[in-house]
């Protein structure tokens, strides 16, 4: 009887453990609004397939990094690469898990222009507040046949800290010294003319209500939100707008200059079919991971994303990261301790 009640104590105690197991095995995680209709597509299916609970706060990539920094979640989203300083506030340290290429649309709300051009001359220039009319001579000539209005332009960024801004950013201060040098790039500067709206949804949702408005939002949500976005002239001096295709071919160059931590920025690509205004986004994931169960959620979760996530990119206006580059990525997964 004794050895009986002991071994009921013990399928009892396994039972108890097994559950316990299992409710540990949710994530968390915050940050970047720019991948964030990818991601939750990609969290959804993988609790559909795997029973895994993924919650993700879109707050921006500078409110993720800090949640990661201040240990509040499982792992951050950026589309800004932290730092050696910020990686450095991380005990154990950070890896960068690149998931896919993005482009950012400069979309603009004019009744009547659907097929608007800008030069990065003209885009720093209106961005500056230097170009404050639709119709302005600059804007006109390189727009013979839209007929652009005398109204106002407002311009719209975002007034949180933000992945989306840093590539915004980063591509102004290679097209324009002096915005290099009055402005300058990251996840929060300091903008000389506009309103802000919080993440890609409040500068999206400031497009949509007031007339003469441009900014810039992420691909997905332009479309999703029925907004009209511009053809930007690239470095090779061709009218090109965003999309996965012009995205994928602004990647493709980087390879070559991949770093071994995948930390680096794509903008101004060269290629006559690239969009200049891209960027790679990246799940921030501890180094070392006290809990051995969100360990093993979260790395089987990134082998996950690696193999079966990157075939659903492309239906939500991202670019999948190359084969090449997956593979790299895969090993990097070996480097996450728990």
């Amino acid at each position: 009887m004794k050895m009986k009640t002991m071994m009921v104590g013990a399928l009892v105690g396994a039972s108890l453990l097994g559950s316990s197991l299992a409710q540990a095995a949710g994530l968390n995680g915050a940050g970047a609004t720019f991948p964030y209709p990818i991601y939750s597509k990609w969290f959804y299916e993988y609790n559909k397939s795997n029973g895994v609970q993924i919650n993700y706060q879109s707050i921006g990539s500078g409110g993720g990094i800090q949640q990661l920094t201040n240990g509040t979640v499982d792992f951050g989203a950026s589309d800004a690469p932290m730092t050696d300083d910020q990686i450095a506030k991380v005990a154990g340290g950070v890896l960068h898990f690149p998931t896919v290429a993005g482009a950012v649309a400069v979309a603009y709300n004019v009744q009547g222009v659907s097929k608007l051009k800008l030069t990065p001359k003209v885009l720093v220039d209106i961005f500056e507040g230097k170009v404050t009319k639709w119709n302005d001579p600059e804007i006109a000539e390189i727009n013979s046949s839209e007929t652009l209005p005398d109204l106002n332009i407002t311009v719209a960024h975002r007034s949180d800290g933000s992945g989306t801004t840093n590539i915004f950013t980063n591509y102004l201060t290679k097209v324009s010294t002096k915005w290099a040098t009055d402005a300058g790039f990251g996840t929060s500067v300091k903008w000389p003319v506009g309103v802000g709206g919080k993440g890609n949804e409040g500068v999206a949702g400031l497009l949509s209500q007031i007339p003469g408005t441009i900014g810039y939002v992420e691909l997905a949500y332009a479309i999703k939100n029925n907004l009209t976005y511009a053809s930007i002239k690239n470095k090779s001096g061709e009218y090109v707008a965003p999309s996965v295709e012009s995205t994928t071919a602004a990647a493709a160059g980087a390879l070559r200059r991949m770093p071994d931590d995948f930390r680096m920025m794509i903008t101004n690509a060269g290629g006559e079919k690239a969009y200049p205004i891209c960027g790679f986004t990246w799940l921030l994931v501890p180094k070392t991971i006290k809990d051995p169960v969100v360990g093993k959620s979260l790395t089987d979760f990134l082998s996950w994303y690696l193999t079966t996530g990157e075939s659903m990119a492309a239906d939500l206006y991202y670019a999948p990261l190359p084969e090449s580059l997956i593979e790299k990525v895969k090993a990097q997964i070996a480097d996450v301790k728990f």
